[in-house]
């Protein structure tokens, strides 16, 4: 076994040190270049595990991989990961009865992310900014959208919005635990950078802080906002005839149109900063990301820490198969398949199911 791990390893680490994931109803779900699984803990005991190839938009349009354009498309990819990975654990929360559904991109979830993007949107796009305006008109500021002043507290609004939001719904039980398993996939994830025998114990030693957080992420878009808008307005000139309702409404409707760009250069920090983290640069931005994440993580146990590490593992089997077999087309059907514990995946296999049955 020891042998299988160092050479996987080897063959991993520099590779895929990228692989990311979410937390769901009582599991993670984790998501590499090939591969996507999803582990949930049944309420026998037992971890279920989804798992499948995964090939991104950028796998097939190699202008996507490139500094940027990246950035928007795995945003939204993760939008639909992380719903579908949902909606799938929320089913097996309900029933135990296994779906070996495949990605499906149906009007539900379709749904489900225009409605996201629209709360998104109303939340931290048109509140802040008619907070700002309130505060500027009640208190004769006279704050122009020209003037960084105006920007800066609009980012500060979004950023008190966003952390009450958090608090709030961290008050709800099962969200709770969901946060449990943030931090389990972020010492999961950590323990594989690090290059560790992928154990709970191993993991628990590792902080459920991750600089790579979608979190994190969220600060970083906060700051790239309020320099973008401060820099664009200042360069431009809304219509002079416009009135004051018309300017803001068209101030409005530029912020909708370049929260992808932005997505796409916070993206690139994030990256900077997961691949740079003891830089003194990268520790200062990356500070307000990992002090919220007191509010999106708790402290996992080593239950929570088993599925966790069987969702990175199982990735990395099905990573090492395409690696392995050097093709770039679809080699497994969707597999879902109920383990004991962690134990069964110790060694490789060209399937969960085959391995299992072996």
């Amino acid at each position: 076994m020891l042998g299988f791990w160092s050479t996987t390893k080897n063959l991993l680490l520099a590779q895929y040190a990228n692989i990311g994931g979410q937390a769901i109803i009582e599991g993670v779900m984790m998501r590499s270049p090939n591969a996507f699984v999803i582990a949930i803990r049944l309420q026998s005991g037992k971890i279920r595990l989804r798992s499948d190839q995964w090939f991104g938009f950028a796998q097939k349009h190699p202008v996507f991989r490139k500094p940027f354009f990246r950035g928007i498309i795995l945003l939204i990819e993760a939008m639909f990961n992380g719903i579908f990975a949902l909606n799938y654990s929320s089913q097996v929360a309900i029933s135990e009865e296994k779906h070996d559904q495949d990605f499906k991109l149906d009007w539900a979830i379709i749904l489900s992310i225009a409605l996201s993007f629209v709360f998104a949107i109303f939340l931290f796009v048109f509140i802040p900014h008619a907070a700002t305006i309130g505060l500027s008109e009640t208190l004769s500021l006279d704050w122009d959208l020209k003037g960084l002043s105006f920007h800066f507290f609009d980012g500060f609004v979004k950023a008190c919005v966003l952390i009450f939001y958090i608090y709030l719904i961290g008050q709800i039980p099962d969200v709770k635990r969901v946060f449990e398993y943030h931090g389990a996939e972020h010492k999961a994830i950590a323990t594989f950078e690090a290059g560790e025998l992928l154990t709970p114990e191993n993991a628990k030693k590792f902080s459920r802080f991750h600089p790579r957080c979608g979190t994190s992420f969220v600060f970083f878009v906060l700051f790239v906002s309020i320099v973008l808008y401060s820099s664009l307005f200042s360069m431009i000139e809304l219509a002079k005839d416009f009135s004051f309702i018309e300017k803001h409404l068209l101030a409005l409707i530029f912020k909708i149109i370049f929260v992808f760009p932005i997505a796409g250069i916070s993206y690139e920090i994030l990256k900077l900063a997961g691949k740079y983290p003891s830089k003194k640069v990268f520790k200062v931005i990356s500070f307000p990301g990992l002090l919220l994440q007191r509010l999106t993580t708790n402290e996992p146990d080593l239950e929570q820490l088993e599925v966790a590490l069987s969702s990175i593992k199982t990735v990395l089997s099905l990573e090492e198969k395409n690696k392995l077999n050097e093709i770039d087309k679809k080699i497994l059907n969707v597999e879902e398949v109920d383990i004991k514990n962690i134990s069964e995946l110790e060694r490789p296999y060209s399937t969960i199911k085959d391995f299992l049955e072996s």
